[in-house]
């Protein structure tokens, strides 16, 4: 007996629920009661013979047997794509480059995921670094496209959203009782966050002292897990190791950030406008409730 087809509806549940990371995120993803997305992860476990998700978990996970059979699903769904824009005669191919800070990546996988699975014949290049750089490459013509913190210097861009500040601390450690409180910031000159920080402690009158200063989240991120230091965030870039501080803290409270989207001059190619309108869709919160 041949083998029976695999349906394309029930891989692109399977793909979106690991991807998502749950039923109910997928659900509202695809659009789909969950007790759809349920039916179609059970009916694609009886076509294949094999348990494909471990459920018993807070966040499904695949099985060996459903590891391999996500690749498949991947290229099956991105061939598909391609079928499509071949009969449509809309395939589009060529290059985007992309620039991101690296504390920027928590907004993007789901974006940047969905543009390569419709356009997977489109080259995309992704550069990190800080935000007054990525704006200087853009407007070089070295980057098609940013996203970007607004600063005060660089100002521009079309605001997709906007994030409240918060402190940090870590949450085993009550390193903002300290006298002066320690800072994790970036280095002066180069991060927004910093010169808001500075300025709502100096506004206060509570005394301070940069105790870590590295340019990278994952730098700032460890001195303040380490109970050495307080640090500015935003509330999407938080993690279980650390807390946001509240008013009882004592520290004052920050202003919001904006996050921007910059396009290099000219007329852009057919791939960064794509890639602009999925980001401009995907991120944006300005009017959001």
């Amino acid at each position: 007996m041949p083998d029976r087809p695999l349906d394309l509806s029930l891989l692109q549940t399977f793909v979106t629920v690991v991807e998502t990371g749950g039923f109910t995120s997928a659900s509202e993803t695809l659009h789909l009661a969950q007790s759809t997305v349920s039916a179609h992860i059970t009916r694609l476990e009886e076509m294949a013979g094999y348990r494909l998700l471990h459920r018993d978990q807070r966040r499904p996970t695949t099985t060996p047997k459903g590891e391999r059979l996500l690749a498949h699903a991947r290229r099956m769904l991105q061939q598909n794509a391609l079928a499509w824009q071949e009969l449509r005669e809309e395939r589009l191919g060529g290059r985007v480059r992309l620039g991101i800070p690296d504390d920027y990546i928590i907004f993007l996988p789901d974006s940047l995921r969905e543009f390569e699975a419709r356009y997977p014949a489109v080259e995309l290049e992704v550069t990190c670094a800080l935000s007054v750089d990525l704006v200087e490459l853009v407007q070089s013509g070295r980057l098609d496209l940013a996203v970007v913190t607004r600063q005060p210097k660089s100002p521009g861009g079309e605001v997709l959203r906007r994030e409240r500040l918060v402190w940090v601390a870590a949450a085993d450690h009550a390193t903002e009782e300290r006298t002066p409180v320690p800072l994790a910031l970036s280095r002066q000159g180069i991060c927004t966050f910093r010169e808001q920080a500075v300025a709502a402690l100096s506004a206060a009158d509570l005394t301070w002292r940069i105790a870590y200063t590295s340019a990278s989240l994952a730098g700032l991120s460890a001195a303040v897990r380490a109970g050495l230091a307080v640090t500015v965030l935003t509330p999407s870039m938080l993690d279980a190791d650390l807390r946001p501080l509240g008013r009882e803290s004592g520290l004052p409270e920050l202003p919001s950030i904006e996050i921007a989207l910059h396009r290099s001059p000219g007329r852009p190619s057919e791939p960064a406008r794509q890639l602009f309108s999925t980001l401009q869709a995907q991120l944006s919160n300005i009017g959001a409730s």
